[in-house]
Formats: C-alpha cells, sequence, structure tokens
C-alpha cells in the first residue's frame, strides 16, 4: 500500500480568484476556479482523457465512503476540513493517497489507470495546477450520477462557466 503525504499548497490565486457557487451537472472547467470555503481546503480531482482504462472509473473513496467514480476526461471538487484525509481507489489493487489539507489551500490529484492483470490498476497521485490547466480544455464536471453524497452535498461546487 502507498500512502504518500503532501503538503505543499497550490495556491488558487494563479487561478483566477473566486467564483459564486451554484450547482451544475457535467460542463467544463470553468475559467475561473472556485476558491474554497473560509475554514476549509479543497482537492480538485481529475482524470486525463485517455485510452488505457477509458471505459473504467476511478472510484474515488474515502474509508469506505465513494465519493466519485470519476470517468475518463472527467474532475470534481471536494471541499474538506483542514487536516489529514485518507483517499483511495480500488479494483484488483488498492492504491492510497493521504493528503495534509489546509484551510484556504487547493490541492489536485490525478486518478490514471494502468494495466493490471485482469482489470486496470487505479493510481492516485499528487498533481498540479499547471498539469491541470494542460488538461482543462478535455475535461468536463462529473456527471451528478457520479458523485457520492460528500460530493454531492458539497456547498460550494464550482459555477458553469
Amino acid at each position: 500500500m502507498k500512502k504518500l503525504m503532501f503538503a505543499a499548497a497550490l495556491a488558487l490565486s494563479a487561478a483566477g480568484g473566486a467564483m459564486p457557487a451554484q450547482a451544475f451537472d457535467g460542463g467544463p472547467v470553468p475559467a475561473t476556479l472556485p476558491t474554497p470555503p473560509a475554514g476549509q481546503g479543497q482537492v480538485i480531482f481529475w482524470r486525463p482523457g485517455t485510452m488505457v482504462g477509458g471505459a473504467m472509473g476511478c472510484g474515488v473513496n474515502m474509508g469506505t465512503e465513494r465519493i466519485s467514480a470519476l470517468g475518463a476526461g472527467k474532475y470534481f471538487i471536494l471541499n474538506l476540513a483542514p487536516g489529514t484525509h485518507e483517499f483511495n481507489a480500488r479494483s484488483e489493487a488498492r492504491d492510497v493517497l493521504t493528503l495534509e489539507v489546509e484551510p484556504g489551500e487547493t490541492y489536485f490529484v490525478r486518478c490514471t489507470i494502468r494495466m493490471g492483470f485482469m482489470v486496470g490498476r487505479p493510481n492516485l497521485s499528487p498533481s498540479t495546477l499547471a498539469e491541470f490547466n494542460e488538461k482543462r480544455d478535455d475535461l468536463e464536471y462529473v456527471d451528478g450520477d457520479d458523485l457520492g453524497e460528500r460530493a454531492a452535498r458539497d456547498p460550494n461546487p464550482p459555477a458553469a462557466g
């Protein structure tokens, strides 16, 4: 089991500041990403649209709670209280990523699917705003059907842009 501590935050000021909170279902990455709610941090999970594992969802979990089924070319935002949070993705193998979330900071996590014996093997890895921006034109917010309860009740989903 892989365990990564990742405390280097990537401030969203480089992405252009805050956006009003509005729920939406699907849609491209807005020109300006939202900032985390006061006293919270946020994690932007994304998955490039690739051929390898394209039909397999990357199920992002916190413990046993499903946060999202992240399809190829999708992203979602999760607001969290400060502290240590452990995420996992699993198929025939399990991958774990631990983040130390600071208030007011934004973190990026990329999910990729590697070849496995019977099915693809998900991999959660720290990413950057620059990597996210390289793929942003090819990404869409996950559909409401693919969001777990925690992400669906997120008080500040991104606004359609």
